[in-house]
């Protein structure tokens, strides 16, 4: 596990926007931390260690946790599997339909790839546990063993992890 400070300083870089994308939301910004080598390779080294050994690929949910899951599989030279919001694909897809805060979503990956994959599902941050859910129920229906779930960032009082079960890592908690 990367040590607390450079931990610490990787999550100072992430920034709160009040009241988006709608009123009563506050958007956690990533994006001076993903611009930051050191702070991005500390916080994926963070998310894929309690893991390691354990997962044949990183399954990313588009679209920051796409950046983080590339990362991760790289990291722990393993592949990547990309999942999709719906409508993205070219080619016959699993579909999973969920529940946002503020409204619904499907998602989508490739049935073809996945079958008997050990798989480490990856987002950027927990709120409600919706579309983490959907990733994990995804994967499971096109075979994919699913050994763990991580996320950068968990929003407490939301009841994701509630939705999700405890075998659900966050790096950092607000």
């Amino acid at each position: 596990m990367p040590d607390a400070s450079a931990l610490s300083r990787a999550e100072s870089l992430i920034t709160s926007i009040p009241d988006y994308p709608k009123p009563g939301i506050v958007f956690r910004d990533i994006t001076p931390l993903l611009t930051d080598a050191a702070a991005l390779r500390t916080v994926v080294e963070a998310l894929i260690e309690p893991f390691a050994g354990r997962f044949d690929a990183v399954a990313g949910v588009e679209a920051r946790g796409f950046l983080l899951a590339g990362a991760a599989a790289i990291a722990a030279n393993v592949g990547l599997m990309p999942i999709r919001k719906a409508g993205k694909l070219p080619r016959p897809a699993a579909t999973m339909s969920y529940d946002l805060e503020y409204g619904s979503a499907q998602i989508e990956m490739h049935d073809d790839n996945a079958a008997g994959a050990r798989v480490l599902l990856l987002d950027d941050v927990l709120a409600t546990g919706g579309t983490l859910r959907a990733g994990r129920d995804l994967l499971e229906a096109v075979g994919s063993e699913v050994v763990g779930i991580a996320t950068l960032l968990e929003i407490d009082g939301l009841g994701g992890r509630d939705v999700l079960g405890d075998d659900v890592h966050a790096v950092f908690r607000v």
